[in-house]
């Protein structure tokens, strides 16, 4: 039913690593194939493009959905519907930035310090463009292929580059000015697919799937029982989503059994904290995917 489009390079790996943990594995004869298979009846084709050209190729209805970032969705000025974002980028769940750096030693301190027929270096020229146009500033903007940083002073006076970290910026030498577009990865769909009822229940599905996988990630279920007495003191400690869930156990003893979603950098602090407040029987338990 849908054909699918997933990003090649930088976000190759996180994206399938999300689609095999969301149980949508994405099979392929080699890692260089560009054609793939997912083992699911709402998705019919699936191929590994480079996220620039996934925008335009979805818009024009080469294929039903497809996820990049959008960085790339803005540059291309692509009409696409966004199903919604997705919490990941390439090593973090960070979004990335598309920021205006210049020298750490240049005297420019913002934007409105540039001069006319400022020399950039960028992989964005529509985006930076639009962005010098709304300021005022005539820019003479040159298209990198890469190594974008490395362009200043030499060739170029600023640079519009995306960073995640701004590690690689800050070892380049230089300043980050302004930031142009907070980019998030995000699911996007035709707009004539997405007005399809049938294919749009068959997106959502695959984005609550999705969802659901990244609700999931650095969160685990304890399970636990407490005495009647300690009841109060257990519930004061426990976290919780929205609220723990509480039942009565069986027999005499009137105790209960606790049941919460946490997250996994408290634990080692968490799991003795309940201890303490008279929790017994503390099971840490793998989640896979939180719908909510």
């Amino acid at each position: 039913m849908l054909r699918l489009v997933l990003p090649k390079g930088s976000l190759e790996r996180a994206t399938l690593e999300l689609f095999d943990a969301a149980d949508l594995t994405v099979h392929r004869s080699s890692s260089v194939d560009y054609r793939a298979t997912i083992n699911d009846s709402r998705i019919l084709d699936v191929r590994i493009l480079r996220p620039q050209e996934i925008p335009s190729y979805v818009a024009e209805g080469l294929f039903d959905i497809g996820i990049t970032g959008r960085d790339w969705i803005e540059e291309t000025e692509s009409g696409v519907i966004s199903v919604g974002e997705m919490a990941y980028s390439k090593a973090t769940s960070n979004p990335i930035r598309i920021i205006l750096a210049v020298a750490g030693d240049s005297p420019y301190q913002k934007v409105e310090d540039l001069p006319q027929g400022v020399r950039v270096s960028t992989e964005f020229p529509s985006l930076t463009r639009r962005f010098f146009q709304a300021r005022g500033i005539e820019a003479d903007i040159r298209l990198s292929y890469g190594a974008t940083e490395a362009k200043v002073p030499d060739i170029a006076d600023v640079v519009v580059d995306l960073t995640e970290t701004g590690r690689a910026i800050r070892a380049a030498g230089l300043r980050i000015l302004d930031t142009i577009l907070i980019s998030k990865t995000e699911l996007i769909a035709n707009i004539d697919s997405f007005a399809d009822p049938q294919k749009q229940h068959a997106i959502k599905q695959i984005y609550t799937l999705l969802q659901g996988t990244l609700h999931a990630r650095g969160r685990v279920l304890l399970k636990l029982n407490v005495s009647e007495d300690r009841i109060n003191d257990v519930i004061k400690v426990v976290p919780s989503l929205k609220s723990p869930t509480v039942s009565k156990l069986w027999g005499d003893d009137g105790g209960y059994a606790v049941e919460t979603v946490a997250e996994k950098a408290t634990i080692n602090e968490l799991i003795p904290a309940l201890h303490d407040a008279g929790a017994t029987d503390i099971l840490e338990l793998p989640l896979s995917k939180i719908v909510p």
